[in-house]
């Protein structure tokens, strides 16, 4: 399938690594022009490269998605420099320590609700008040399998990823005549920074995870950017609130 995007303004948040870079990458080569959005300037800088290198034309933008303040401009100084925005892929998010629920701390909930949940909020706050100004848009937030069952060990990651798909389904509702597609994707075990931390901290995991997902491997950035490739398209034009699970099979069984 090819994708155009020609003409269209990205934003992609977390576009420091992983599934956030490969994304970038994939939204420039279908011609879209890049936000890219992370705390990590160094690595930002390295998506813009990469983009670059494949054709595409990008930007970094630090900014840190909890701070309302810092969203705001990051969407005002999107549109100064390019004069519009068409697709925003908030992807920016965290994977706590594992710890059961009785072992969760205060600190850890906190931290991984502002991050993986409050910020997609406040994201979507702004770019929906822009799109509502233009002709309107997409947004695809990232979710997870483990917002749509239960993950042992992840009380906070859980919730916060089950608070993603339930805000997307609304939002969807509340704008799905203004022109404003919004979408979720829910990963699997994708080989990304996040994982591998893990997996280097109990080497059992690099067996484990393949197990668990039925096609019998980790999934890739790549193939979490080519789904959210497709929800950005006119293929997908008649697709909102709809979480679209990239697991290998995993919440199938």
């Amino acid at each position: 399938m090819s994708v155009s995007l020609a003409g269209k303004v990205a934003i992609v948040t977390g576009g420091s690594s992983g599934i956030g870079r490969a994304t970038a990458i994939a939204l420039a080569q279908a011609g879209a022009r890049i936000a890219v959005a992370s705390r990590r300037i160094a690595e930002c800088t390295e998506t813009v490269r990469l983009v670059e290198e494949s054709g595409g034309e990008a930007r970094v933008f630090q900014t840190d998605v909890t701070q309302p303040d810092q969203i705001e401009a990051l969407i005002r100084n999107t549109v100064a420099v390019w004069g519009r925005l068409d697709i925003a892929f908030n992807n920016a998010g965290v994977n706590p320590e594992l710890m059961r629920t009785h072992e969760c701390t205060e600190e850890g909930w906190s931290q991984t609700i502002t991050i993986n949940l409050t910020a997609v909020w406040l994201a979507m706050k702004y770019e929906i008040r822009q799109m509502l100004r233009g002709k309107g848009g997409v947004i695809i937030n990232n979710a997870s399998t483990a917002g749509l069952v239960g993950m042992r060990g992840s009380p906070a990651y859980s919730a916060a990823k089950g608070g993603v798909v339930q805000l997307t389904r609304t939002a969807a509702l509340e704008y799905a005549r203004a022109g404003i597609r919004i979408n979720a994707v829910c990963p699997g075990f994708i080989r990304t920074p996040m994982l591998d931390s893990h997996i280097a901290s109990s080497r059992d995991l690099e067996e484990l995870l393949p197990q668990m997902q039925p096609m019998g491997r980790i999934g890739t950035p790549e193939e979490v950017a080519g789904a959210v490739l497709w929800l950005c398209s006119d293929s997908a034009s008649f697709v909102t609130g709809h979480p679209l699970v990239i697991d290998g099979g995993l919440v199938a069984g």
